[in-house]
């Protein structure tokens, strides 16, 4: 993954591409400019402290935008923003493609169909993100609690008391409560979290300078903390939560010095590393705890015995690298989302070739996740676009969630009944909850 230094929490995606704003002012009034990629291109007056900038599902029936964008105060509607948005939205690449090797045969999806209602719009949280290339940064651990970063804070929002609090503040000095003969465990300061999962009561969080906290989620304090390689380049790019073979929980991380460490959950001791010839950006087990999907700056994905680290398979078809993976709960199917614009689908009994490739509407799909039943996989965009796909419909039913931002993660909830989406914006970082739609609800009032 691309590398750069990130002291101050500054947003960088401008270096990279150019995602806010606009060329020329095609509206006759200038839009603000800024340095920062995240900055909102709207102005908004509105006070953040206070609960009128939330938005309500029934606020959003009649008229208000779900971000509280004032569309009608502003020069230009929200369908021509929309469209020079479209026009003008660079993706970033790493491998350099003509646009004719981009155009690859892709399912025909069709959209229209609402399977997750919106709900609720807060801006009392907002996510940030550290770097453009990751967006594992919010984790939902029912339908009412969410984890994730603002700033230098892990924040927990309670969709339900519709209140967030501080769980984690790491810009102060962690130490670690748990040490044992031979531990890794050492003090941090100052980190910036790159990437998070939140799993099984355990918190775990990587740091932009190769950094991996642990913290248990019914006690005080951060049970493990260190930092994993010393290599200038170091950044934890994924870390997982997971259950091996026999059922014991482990820990997963991706750097990209190019190794996958896994670590015991209960007392943190590292119990085997992975060595591959690129930097890796994800990687994800697969439900049974036998395999992991390892994806990373190579446009084939490869696919390891999750014990011994030994390459198993590859998966060759991306155009690009990637940096997103999910399986199916069932375990036959892996997604990966790649900056080539599209999603892959892979049937892990015959991996010579994907069974269906999904494309986005204009950028990297940089977070893929499956509902826990299977029935829906969501893959979001770096900005703008969240798709949830219906697997039952052979994937060729969706629906186009569009916003305005950047995406710094989705979380199904675990009984897929809420979706969060994490908007990181300036003036509009907010945490949105979309609410399955029941089509048979009014069958189970009868009885």
């Amino acid at each position: 993954m691309a590398h750069f230094l990130n002291d101050d929490l500054e947003y960088v995606v401008d270096d990279y591409y150019d995602v806010a704003d606009f060329e020329e002012d095609p509206f006759g009034d200038d839009l603000p400019h800024k340095n920062d990629a995240i900055d909102s291109d709207f102005e908004d007056e509105f006070d953040l402290s206070k609960p009128k900038t939330d938005t309500s599902a029934m606020e959003a029936r009649n008229g208000k935008d779900i971000q509280g964008i004032p569309w009608e105060r502003l020069s230009f509607t929200r369908d021509k923003y929309r469209e020079t948005r479209l026009k003008q939205y660079k993706n970033y690449e790493s491998l350099t493609r003509s646009p004719e090797e981009l155009e690859m045969p892709c399912l025909e999806v069709e959209k229209g169909t609402n399977f997750y209602d919106f709900h609720f719009n807060t801006r009392l949280v907002k996510s940030t993100i550290v770097h453009f290339q990751l967006r594992n940064l919010l984790w939902a651990t029912s339908k009412h609690d969410v984890y994730l970063m603002q700033n230098y804070s892990v924040m927990h929002w309670s969709s339900l008391l519709r209140r967030g609090n501080e769980v984690l503040n790491v810009a102060k000095p962690i130490v670690p409560t748990m040490k044992s003969p031979g531990s890794l465990a050492q003090s941090l300061s100052r980190v910036q979290i790159s990437t998070m999962a939140v799993k099984e009561g355990l918190m775990v969080a990587g740091g932009f300078q190769g950094e991996l906290i642990c913290k248990n989620l019914n006690h005080p304090g951060v049970a493990f903390c260190t930092k994993l390689t010393t290599d200038e380049n170091a950044i934890t790019n994924t870390v997982d939560v997971y259950h091996n073979p026999s059922g014991s929980l482990r820990v997963m991380s991706a750097n990209n010095d190019a190794q996958v460490r896994v670590f015991d959950a209960g007392n943190f001791a590292c119990l085997n590393r992975f060595s591959f010839d690129w930097s890796v950006n994800n990687t994800s087990v697969s439900p049974d705890g036998k395999l992991v999907a390892v994806l990373g700056d190579n446009a084939d994905c490869l696919i390891a015995d999750a014990q011994s680290g030994k390459v198993t398979g590859s998966l060759k078809g991306h155009l690009d690298y990637s940096f997103a993976s999910a399986w199916h709960p069932e375990g036959r199917i892996l997604a990966t989302g790649n900056q080539d614009t599209t999603c892959r689908l892979w049937d892990i009994r015959n991996l010579s070739e994907s069974v269906a490739v999904l494309k986005g509407r204009m950028g990297a799909i940089r977070a893929v996740k499956f509902t826990n039943d299977g029935r829906f996989l969501a893959m979001a965009e770096p900005a703008d676009f969240v798709h949830i796909i219906d697997a039952q419909s052979g994937y060729v039913k969706g629906q186009e969630i569009d916003i305005f931002g950047e995406i710094a993660g989705i979380s199904f909830s675990p009984d897929t009944e809420a979706l969060f989406v994490g908007v990181a914006d300036r003036t509009y970082g907010s945490l949105l909850e979309f609410n399955r739609r029941h089509f048979n609800q009014y069958l189970e009032t009868m009885f």
